[in-house]
């Protein structure tokens, strides 16, 4: 998992798992991809409780198709985007730089540490099938003919600790991230328009594929396709356990106040699992039987 909220979600599934159906789930931590990847090769892990599945559009439709995979849900409904973002003050002050073509025009204003006479783009992390998109779109767009380079940050802490200290300091920067997080519940950030609409057939043609040589400009999907998956095999041999992570959700009003909580009290995502399953029943119980729901009360 490379976010918060995939923290999150999993340590509230192991606990459910554990406590309420007398398993014994364990949490391995991986990114979209190779996540997906061994699912389909392998059959583990038995499940993926986050998994962006636009991002990955070819592999995910072989495992569909192939009957390795199967999708029981979103699981964060209303709640997911990513794309590339600036800092509202910088809008604010220049209402152009909420759009791709109004910051292509400013290499000088997102200035590169390594060579400050060139612009820079902040990727995601290596691993993640967000930064083929990034990669993909900044080929498309020739921002390297418009004086941006595209920044590597090395890790997920090195994404949030170039935006986090630019932000503190009232600097210009631009960079790939995603929605719900607790960074951007932090930090007032804008989505940045790419001026295209979203093309679903370049999308899986070229977007998402990093071996494509000729990408065209495109943009992310509204609502990112966000599905907890799980291996045909678990599938076919724990039909209770699909059936609560078929019903299991969470809104965005939910999630970012879970991530903000995770952030001021610098919480695991055990923490707040179990913060969660304390102060919400309302919400979780609806997810499983009144049984499963007792047990689980009882384990807080």
């Amino acid at each position: 998992m490379s976010s918060m909220s995939a923290e999150l979600l999993a340590s509230v599934d192991r606990f459910i798992l554990n406590n309420g159906f007398d398993c014994t789930a364990d949490l391995v931590a991986g990114d979209t991809v190779p996540a997906i990847t061994s699912m389909i090769e392998k059959g583990q892990p038995n499940i993926v409780p986050e998994g962006a599945v636009d991002v990955v559009p070819a592999l995910y439709k072989e495992g569909i198709e192939n009957g390795k995979i199967v999708a029981l849900s979103d699981p964060l409904s209303d709640a997911s985007t990513q794309g590339l973002w600036v800092p509202r003050y910088m809008v604010d002050e220049n209402p152009e730089l909420a759009t791709l073509a109004g910051i292509l025009n400013h290499p000088e204003l997102f200035p590169n540490p390594e060579d400050p006479s060139r612009g820079a783009i902040y990727n995601g992390a290596p691993g993640w099938g967000a930064t083929i998109v990034t990669a993909q779109l900044y080929k498309a767009n020739q921002m390297a003919d418009r004086k941006f380079d595209l920044v590597d940050p090395g890790s997920l802490a090195g994404l949030d600790s170039a935006i986090s200290r630019a932000y503190e300091r009232k600097q210009g920067i631009v960079a790939y991230y995603w929605s719900p997080t607790g960074l951007l519940g932090r930090y007032a950030m804008v989505k940045v328009d790419l001026g295209v609409p979203h093309d679903p057939v370049e999308w899986t043609r070229c977007t998402t594929n990093a071996a494509c040589a000729d990408p065209k400009a495109n943009a992310w999907a509204a609502s990112d396709n966000v599905k907890t998956l799980v291996s045909k095999q678990f599938s076919d041999e724990n039909g209770e356990i699909v059936e609560y992570l078929e019903k299991r959700e969470l809104t965005k009003e939910t999630i970012n106040d879970m991530l903000a909580w995770m952030n001021e009290n610098q919480a695991t995502g055990e923490d707040a699992a179990q913060h969660f399953l304390t102060e919400n029943p309302e919400i979780w119980s609806k997810w499983v039987s009144p049984e499963i729901a007792e047990k689980v009360k009882g384990a807080l």
